[in-house]
């Protein structure tokens, strides 16, 4: 069998997969955004930039400040929407390197993206973020420190290992030599934050841009930068994207003034 042959079924059997797989979570769009007929070019924003309609995946601690952002871009975007889907790193990897169809991927972290350095166009960080400690409304267990996590009597949850934020959690764990026995490890982080606000859990590692996202429903507790670890955000183009001039326009003002604002304005620290 050919390995054009070969590729090619995997292509098939990628967007089968993708189709079943991608929860789309669509910024508010425009209604009468302009399709492409009968193999005709796409229409131009009024920002000079392609119109098209892309699929983005996207970190899962990147759920709530897209929403805003994929509505910012639209609307000085006319005839573009976005459509994101949001996981774990991990999984979006995966999908990436099955041949998922989709125009740009934002992870949680670097490596993540290196595993897929193949099938991106070149990352640049657009943010940064940094861990804390979410716990019920009103601290009721008293969590001040990283070191009370290895109470046994709490009930703390954490990424995955394989999860970008499971893996600053434990960096940051071992480096202070704290162990920690999780009564679950979720495949995002926007699970860890679930479960502490469901009351499942008494205290979980998250992001700080998540507690920020629900800090109606719980505290933060800050964690000191000595004891830290900084998560870095690549975005990139995917290859084989069927609209490439789009998605790396809006890649690209990932890193614009505007869209920086909508981040730190949620949080994030400045890439």
């Amino acid at each position: 069998m050919s390995l054009a042959l070969t590729a090619t079924r995997r292509r098939t059997a990628a967007a089968v997969l993708t189709a079943a797989l991608l929860v789309p979570l669509a910024a508010c769009g425009n209604d009468d955004t302009k399709k492409d007929t009968g193999g005709s070019k796409p229409s131009e924003s009024a920002s000079g930039a392609p119109a098209a309609q892309l699929t983005v995946l996207a970190a899962a601690s990147l759920t709530d400040v897209f929403k805003t952002a994929g509505a910012a871009y639209e609307k000085s975007h006319p005839g573009t929407k976005i459509t994101f889907s949001f996981a774990g790193s991990q999984e979006l990897v995966a999908q990436v390197a099955q041949g998922a169809p989709a125009d740009a991927l934002i992870t949680a972290d670097t490596k993540s993206m290196d595993k897929v350095k193949a099938d991106t166009g070149t990352p640049v960080v657009i943010a940064k973020n940094r861990l804390v400690i979410a716990t019920a409304e009103g601290n009721p267990y008293k969590v001040d420190e990283l070191k009370d996590l290895a109470d046994t009597k709490l009930k703390v949850v954490l990424a995955a290992p394989e999860v970008p934020a499971g893996k600053y959690s434990k960096k940051v764990l071992d480096a202070q030599k704290i162990t920690v026995k999780a009564v679950s490890q979720e495949p995002n982080v926007r699970a860890v934050l679930s479960k502490v606000e469901l009351g499942e859990a008494d205290a979980g590692l998250v992001y700080k841009t998540d507690a920020e996202s629900a800090k109606d429903k719980v505290d933060a507790v800050e964690i000191p930068d000595d004891q830290n670890a900084v998560a870095q955000y690549p975005a990139a183009t995917i290859k084989d994207s069927k609209n490439a001039e789009a998605a790396a326009a809006f890649v690209t003002w990932l890193s614009s003034p505007e869209a920086q604002k909508i981040l730190q304005d949620a949080g994030f620290q400045k890439p």
